[in-house]
């Protein structure tokens, strides 16, 4: 199964962007990937409001960029999202721009 790592932001609207990065894993889902939102799960034990803490969730994500087939990117790059972009460039990744939800 092809795995695609979604890139939507984050910061802001915290809650509403966890909630729509939900929806684009099940778009993903419904469209035969394994979704890979770290956005999501990190946030649950990560606080994005300290810095430490959001590096090493960026660094992991990351990680998890590495093994995908695929980056979604929805809506208007963010600080990190143009950090993943510039990872799956870098890795000949490839990048899919996505329509919102």
């Amino acid at each position: 199964m092809k795995k695609a790592f979604i890139c939507s932001p984050l910061r802001g609207d915290i809650e509403g962007n966890i909630k729509r990065a939900k929806g684009y894993a099940l778009e993903a889902v419904l469209e035969g990937y394994l979704p890979i939102v770290p956005h999501i799960y990190f946030t649950l034990f990560l606080d994005d409001n300290k810095p430490t803490e959001r590096q090493a969730g960026m660094a992991m994500g990351v990680e998890l960029l590495k093994e995908c087939d695929e980056i979604w990117v929805y809506g208007e790059p963010s600080e990190g999202m143009s950090q993943e972009i510039k990872v799956a460039s870098d890795l000949g990744i490839k990048i899919i721009k996505k329509f919102l939800l």
